[in-house]
């Protein structure tokens, strides 16, 4: 997702608190977070901020808005935004060439993307207008509507979590797309996390990119509750992003391998890490 006139902003919603947005940019809060019982740990409202370990980094097309990402039997598969340049595309990790992709239509803002029993499902932003697509051929099987604004879309044990920029997660029917439970996400202390992008299942819990900042949530898929708050600004900072729309977006999990994927739009580094 970008920021235009009249997209994302959602009044005093967009913010997640004083203290934990000018945490996680990197400027110095008015009021330090609290410190947590064990040495050198933050608490943010009561959810620990945890780092990441880079295990290794991988070219990824600097052109690409990257906005949905997932791993599948060998191959990043990869969606992106902007009218006129949304795609869908077949990624051979070690080199982050492009093998394969489709192109939406030039009106439509590419969001997120997950597979499904050899399909791959997409989502559009403002649209609500969703595809079907042949995993293995990237050929358009057919398409459907639901409400709302898409953002992030990840397969689950129970079918799919979608995001939409608020702090609810919707879990829907991979059949029917229909909604079946929501959650909303929260800090320790109650405080709604808004902005949720790319999401992925990863280990029994669903990793949410938190727009605007270079920070994954750790969420409980029962609850809603933030487990942690991973801060990766020495990712950001290692790639040289600059600017608002240049932020993390795009989680990637190979359950064989157990790798973990990250990048950001427009970042020339797609990362493996490590959650500590």
């Amino acid at each position: 997702m970008t920021d235009r006139p009249g997209s994302r902003r959602r009044g005093s919603g967009l913010v997640l608190s004083a203290v934990l947005i000018l945490s996680l940019t990197g400027i110095a809060p008015a009021a330090a977070p609290q410190a947590a019982s064990a040495p050198g740990a933050t608490l943010i409202h009561g959810t620990p901020m945890q780092n990441a370990t880079i295990v290794a980094r991988y070219p990824h097309d600097r052109a690409a808005f990257t906005e949905g990402l997932f791993w599948s039997e060998g191959f990043l598969y990869e969606s992106t935004g902007m009218e006129g340049q949304s795609d869908i595309r077949r990624v051979r990790l070690t080199d982050g060439k492009v093998l394969a992709r489709t192109v939406l239509p030039p009106s439509l803002f590419g969001e997120g993307i997950a597979p499904w029993h050899g399909e791959i499902v997409s989502m559009t932003w403002r649209t609500g207008i969703g595809f079907r697509w042949t995993r293995a051929t990237l050929k358009k099987t057919g398409s459907f509507r639901y409400p709302g604004e898409g953002w992030g879309l990840a397969e689950t044990p129970e079918g799919f979590v979608q995001s939409d920029g608020s702090a609810v997660l919707r879990f829907r029917d991979p059949a029917s797309f229909a909604e079946k439970r929501t959650i909303t996400v929260t800090l320790a202390d109650g405080t709604p996390v808004v902005n949720l992008n790319e999401v992925e299942w990863v280990k029994g819990e669903i990793l949410a990119n938190i727009w605007e900042t270079a920070t994954i949530a750790r969420i409980d898929p029962a609850t809603g509750r933030i487990k942690a708050l991973i801060d990766l600004r020495p990712l950001r900072d290692a790639v040289g992003a600059s600017g608002r729309d240049a932020v993390l977006n795009g989680i990637a999990y190979d359950a064989k391998g157990d790798r973990l994927f990250v990048t950001g739009k427009n970042w020339k580094t797609l990362f493996q890490i490590r959650m500590r």
